[in-house]
Protein backbone atom coordinates (compact mmCIF):
# COMPACT_ATOMS: atom_id res chain seq x y z
CA UNK A 1 0.00 0.00 0.00
CA UNK A 2 1.70 3.47 -0.44
CA UNK A 3 2.43 5.77 2.07
CA UNK A 4 0.30 8.81 0.56
CA UNK A 5 -2.61 6.12 1.28
CA UNK A 6 -1.58 4.69 4.16
CA UNK A 7 -1.44 8.29 5.69
CA UNK A 8 -5.06 8.82 4.24
CA UNK A 9 -6.56 5.58 5.99
CA UNK A 10 -5.18 6.80 9.26
CA UNK A 11 -6.24 10.53 9.05
CA UNK A 12 -9.69 9.14 8.11
CA UNK A 13 -10.03 6.80 11.08
CA UNK A 14 -8.57 10.17 13.71
CA UNK A 15 -11.58 12.23 11.74
CA UNK A 16 -13.90 9.31 12.24
CA UNK A 17 -12.69 9.24 15.86
CA UNK A 18 -13.09 12.70 16.44
CA UNK A 19 -16.34 13.09 14.79
CA UNK A 20 -18.18 10.35 17.03
CA UNK A 21 -16.64 11.83 20.16
CA UNK A 22 -17.92 15.59 19.02
CA UNK A 23 -21.28 14.09 18.74
CA UNK A 24 -21.11 12.06 21.88
CA UNK A 25 -20.20 15.74 23.92
CA UNK A 26 -23.00 17.46 21.72
CA UNK A 27 -25.61 14.97 23.24
CA UNK A 28 -24.13 14.62 26.84
CA UNK A 29 -24.38 18.50 26.65
CA UNK A 30 -27.73 18.77 25.74
CA UNK A 31 -29.07 16.46 27.88
CA UNK A 32 -27.72 17.76 30.24
CA UNK A 33 -29.18 21.47 29.80
CA UNK A 34 -32.72 19.69 29.41
CA UNK A 35 -32.43 17.83 32.66
CA UNK A 36 -31.34 21.50 34.23
CA UNK A 37 -34.92 23.05 32.52
CA UNK A 38 -36.69 19.81 34.17
CA UNK A 39 -34.95 20.21 38.09
CA UNK A 40 -33.46 16.84 37.33
CA UNK A 41 -29.76 15.81 38.43
CA UNK A 42 -27.45 14.51 34.96
CA UNK A 43 -24.86 11.95 35.70
CA UNK A 44 -22.76 11.37 32.21
CA UNK A 45 -20.67 8.09 33.63
CA UNK A 46 -22.10 4.65 33.37
CA UNK A 47 -24.02 2.78 35.99
CA UNK A 48 -23.92 -1.18 35.33
CA UNK A 49 -26.34 -1.88 38.04
CA UNK A 50 -29.74 -0.85 36.25
CA UNK A 51 -30.45 -4.47 35.26
CA UNK A 52 -30.50 -5.52 38.99
CA UNK A 53 -32.37 -2.92 40.44
CA UNK A 54 -35.54 -3.47 37.49
CA UNK A 55 -35.00 -6.88 36.91
CA UNK A 56 -38.27 -7.37 35.20
CA UNK A 57 -37.74 -4.79 32.53
CA UNK A 58 -37.28 -7.37 29.53
CA UNK A 59 -34.72 -4.49 27.44
CA UNK A 60 -32.43 -4.03 29.89
CA UNK A 61 -31.27 -7.89 30.14
CA UNK A 62 -30.08 -8.33 26.40
CA UNK A 63 -26.49 -9.25 26.10
CA UNK A 64 -23.88 -8.65 27.49
CA UNK A 65 -21.55 -6.06 29.04
CA UNK A 66 -24.69 -3.53 29.86
CA UNK A 67 -24.53 -0.24 31.30
CA UNK A 68 -26.65 3.06 31.54
CA UNK A 69 -25.32 6.27 31.02
CA UNK A 70 -26.42 9.70 30.41
CA UNK A 71 -28.88 9.09 33.44
CA UNK A 72 -31.01 12.06 34.22
CA UNK A 73 -33.21 11.65 37.31
CA UNK A 74 -35.48 13.32 40.02
CA UNK A 75 -39.17 13.99 39.87
CA UNK A 76 -41.18 14.47 37.11
CA UNK A 77 -44.54 15.98 38.18
CA UNK A 78 -44.62 14.33 41.18
CA UNK A 79 -43.66 10.80 40.04
CA UNK A 80 -39.96 9.89 40.43
CA UNK A 81 -38.34 9.32 36.85
CA UNK A 82 -35.11 7.92 35.79
CA UNK A 83 -34.26 8.13 32.12
CA UNK A 84 -31.06 7.15 30.63
CA UNK A 85 -29.24 5.58 27.15
CA UNK A 86 -28.33 2.01 27.76
CA UNK A 87 -25.36 -0.13 25.81
CA UNK A 88 -25.22 -3.85 25.34
CA UNK A 89 -22.84 -5.99 23.17
CA UNK A 90 -23.79 -9.28 20.98
CA UNK A 91 -21.59 -11.71 19.40
CA UNK A 92 -21.57 -13.13 15.97
CA UNK A 93 -18.90 -15.71 14.16
CA UNK A 94 -17.97 -15.03 10.93
CA UNK A 95 -17.49 -17.86 8.20
CA UNK A 96 -13.91 -18.63 9.26
CA UNK A 97 -14.63 -18.81 12.80
CA UNK A 98 -13.93 -15.34 13.69
CA UNK A 99 -15.79 -13.18 16.73
CA UNK A 100 -17.34 -10.19 16.66
CA UNK A 101 -18.89 -7.95 18.90
CA UNK A 102 -21.76 -5.65 17.95
CA UNK A 103 -22.76 -2.80 20.14
CA UNK A 104 -26.08 -1.57 20.50
CA UNK A 105 -27.42 1.35 22.08
CA UNK A 106 -30.84 2.56 23.16
CA UNK A 107 -32.54 5.19 25.36
CA UNK A 108 -35.58 4.55 28.20
CA UNK A 109 -37.20 6.67 30.56
CA UNK A 110 -38.88 4.76 34.25
CA UNK A 111 -41.55 6.05 35.88
CA UNK A 112 -42.33 5.47 39.46
CA UNK A 113 -46.18 4.66 39.89
CA UNK A 114 -48.29 5.76 42.93
CA UNK A 115 -50.25 2.61 43.00
CA UNK A 116 -48.66 -1.16 43.10
CA UNK A 117 -48.53 -2.62 38.94
CA UNK A 118 -49.25 -5.95 37.48
CA UNK A 119 -47.38 -7.29 34.38
CA UNK A 120 -48.08 -5.67 31.27
CA UNK A 121 -46.17 -5.27 27.83
CA UNK A 122 -47.61 -2.65 24.97
CA UNK A 123 -45.18 -2.78 22.10
CA UNK A 124 -45.72 -2.19 18.16
CA UNK A 125 -46.59 -5.12 16.33
CA UNK A 126 -44.09 -6.28 14.18
CA UNK A 127 -44.06 -9.03 11.42
CA UNK A 128 -43.13 -12.03 13.69
CA UNK A 129 -46.23 -11.08 16.20
CA UNK A 130 -48.10 -11.44 12.92
CA UNK A 131 -47.21 -15.10 12.43
CA UNK A 132 -47.60 -16.28 15.83
CA UNK A 133 -51.41 -14.92 15.77
CA UNK A 134 -51.97 -17.18 12.28
CA UNK A 135 -50.30 -19.90 14.44
CA UNK A 136 -52.60 -19.52 16.82
CA UNK A 137 -49.72 -17.53 19.28
CA UNK A 138 -52.42 -14.79 20.19
CA UNK A 139 -51.88 -11.61 21.67
CA UNK A 140 -54.47 -9.60 23.56
CA UNK A 141 -57.00 -8.31 21.41
CA UNK A 142 -59.26 -5.36 21.90
CA UNK A 143 -62.42 -3.90 20.92
CA UNK A 144 -60.54 -1.05 18.65
CA UNK A 145 -59.68 -2.98 15.50
CA UNK A 146 -56.82 -0.23 14.87
CA UNK A 147 -55.33 -0.52 18.14
CA UNK A 148 -55.00 -4.59 17.63
CA UNK A 149 -53.58 -4.52 14.44
CA UNK A 150 -51.08 -1.59 15.82
CA UNK A 151 -49.78 -3.04 18.97
CA UNK A 152 -48.83 -6.20 20.46
CA UNK A 153 -50.14 -6.15 24.17
CA UNK A 154 -49.06 -9.28 26.35
CA UNK A 155 -50.40 -10.00 30.38
CA UNK A 156 -50.58 -13.26 32.42
CA UNK A 157 -54.11 -10.99 33.37
CA UNK A 158 -56.03 -10.19 30.47
CA UNK A 159 -58.48 -8.57 32.99
CA UNK A 160 -55.55 -5.72 33.80
CA UNK A 161 -55.04 -5.49 30.78
CA UNK A 162 -58.27 -4.68 30.04
CA UNK A 163 -58.31 -2.36 32.76
CA UNK A 164 -55.62 -0.04 31.60
CA UNK A 165 -56.18 0.08 28.40
CA UNK A 166 -59.78 1.56 28.02
CA UNK A 167 -61.28 3.09 25.28
CA UNK A 168 -59.43 6.89 26.33
CA UNK A 169 -55.88 5.13 26.85
CA UNK A 170 -55.82 3.12 23.77
CA UNK A 171 -57.09 6.34 22.28
CA UNK A 172 -54.64 7.87 23.28
CA UNK A 173 -51.71 5.58 22.42
CA UNK A 174 -53.00 5.61 18.94
CA UNK A 175 -52.05 9.62 18.84
CA UNK A 176 -49.46 9.68 20.78
CA UNK A 177 -45.16 9.00 19.65
CA UNK A 178 -45.10 5.12 19.62
CA UNK A 179 -43.10 3.33 22.53
CA UNK A 180 -42.25 -0.24 23.94
CA UNK A 181 -44.49 -0.01 27.32
CA UNK A 182 -43.55 -2.34 30.25
CA UNK A 183 -45.24 -2.56 33.49
CA UNK A 184 -43.42 -4.05 36.37
CA UNK A 185 -44.03 -3.68 40.28
CA UNK A 186 -44.64 -0.30 40.90
CA UNK A 187 -42.81 1.06 37.83
CA UNK A 188 -43.24 1.51 33.83
CA UNK A 189 -40.52 1.61 31.20
CA UNK A 190 -40.68 3.24 27.82
CA UNK A 191 -38.11 2.31 25.82
CA UNK A 192 -36.81 2.21 21.84
CA UNK A 193 -34.82 0.44 20.31
CA UNK A 194 -32.85 3.33 19.54
CA UNK A 195 -31.79 6.39 21.17
CA UNK A 196 -34.15 9.08 21.87
CA UNK A 197 -33.69 12.65 21.09
CA UNK A 198 -33.99 15.05 23.63
CA UNK A 199 -37.60 15.70 22.65
CA UNK A 200 -38.59 11.67 23.18
CA UNK A 201 -37.19 11.89 27.00
CA UNK A 202 -39.94 14.40 27.41
CA UNK A 203 -42.67 12.36 25.21
CA UNK A 204 -42.37 8.80 26.49
CA UNK A 205 -42.39 10.50 30.15
CA UNK A 206 -45.91 11.97 29.14
CA UNK A 207 -47.41 8.58 27.73
CA UNK A 208 -46.45 6.81 30.83
CA UNK A 209 -47.85 9.49 32.70
CA UNK A 210 -51.13 9.83 31.01
CA UNK A 211 -51.43 5.70 31.34
CA UNK A 212 -51.13 6.13 35.08
CA UNK A 213 -53.08 9.31 35.08
CA UNK A 214 -55.69 6.98 33.22
CA UNK A 215 -56.38 4.50 35.63
CA UNK A 216 -59.68 3.95 36.50
CA UNK A 217 -60.82 4.71 39.98
CA UNK A 218 -61.73 1.27 40.60
CA UNK A 219 -58.24 -0.19 39.60
CA UNK A 220 -56.60 2.27 42.35
CA UNK A 221 -58.76 0.94 44.86
CA UNK A 222 -58.15 -2.29 44.15
CA UNK A 223 -54.53 -2.35 43.42
CA UNK A 224 -54.20 0.20 46.38
CA UNK A 225 -56.28 -2.75 48.79
CA UNK A 226 -59.04 0.11 49.07
CA UNK A 227 -62.06 -1.44 47.48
Amino acid sequence: MPAILIVVVILAFIGLAVLGWWMKEQRRKALAAFAASRGLRFEAGHDAGLEDRFPDFDCLRRGSRRYGYNRLRGQWNGREVLAFDYHYATHSTDSKGRRKTHHHHFSAVILQANVPLRPLLIRPEGFFDKVKDFFGFEDIDFESAEFSRKFFVKSPDRKWAYDVLHTRAMQMLLDSPTFNLQFSGSHVIASRSRTFSVADFAAAAGVIEQLLDGLPEYVVRQQTGRG
